[in-house]
C-alpha cells in the first residue's frame, strides 16, 4: 500500500517546534508495518527528530543554529527578503527537507524521547506544507 497526504502545519515564529501530534493527527490510519517519509515544501524551514520532553533542548538548538549561521553577514548577497532569509536557507540546507520514520504496529516507531521538529528559520514563516508518503502493509 502506498498513500500520500499533504499536511499543513500552523504558522509559527522562528524556532524549533515539536509537531509530532500535529503531523500524526493528519496522517490517518497507518499500516501495521511500513515507512513514513515527510518532505517539507519550503526552502527556509526544515525537519529533524530530537528530544521531545525538555523544551530547553529546542531553545538551545535555536541558539546553536543562530550562532553557526548568523544574520547580517557582509558576504551575503541574497538580502532582498530580509535579514533572516539567507541564514534560513543555509540552516534548512544543513538540517534537510525530509525525514524517514519506520512504522511498527500501526504507529510511528519513534524512540521514547524522540519527536518530530519543524525547524522554522524565518522570524515569521507562515504555514508550512509537508508531503507525507506512507508505504507499508
Amino acid at each position: 500500500m502506498w498513500r500520500q497526504v499533504e499536511i499543513e502545519l500552523a504558522p509559527r515564529t522562528r524556532g524549533f517546534h515539536l509537531v509530532t501530534r500535529e503531523v500524526v493527527s493528519q496522517l490517518g490510519e497507518l499500516p501495521r508495518v511500513g515507512l513514513l517519509n515527510l518532505f517539507i515544501k519550503h526552502t527556509s524551514a526544515s525537519l529533524t527528530i530530537n528530544e521531545n520532553a525538555d523544551p530547553d533542548v529546542r531553545r538551545d538548538m535555536e541558539s546553536i543554529f543562530n550562532h553557526l549561521v548568523p544574520e547580517r553577514q557582509p558576504y551575503y548577497q541574497h538580502t532582498l527578503e530580509g535579514d533572516d532569509d539567507m541564514p534560513a536557507h543555509a540552516k534548512a540546507s544543513i538540517l534537510g527537507p525530509s525525514l524517514t520514520i519506520p512504522i511498527s504496529h500501526g504507529r510511528l516507531a519513534l524512540g521514547t524521547w524522540q519527536g518530530i521538529y519543524l525547524c522554522e528559520h524565518r522570524d515569521y514563516g507562515g504555514s508550512r506544507r509537508l508531503v507525507a508518503t506512507i508505504a507499508g502493509e
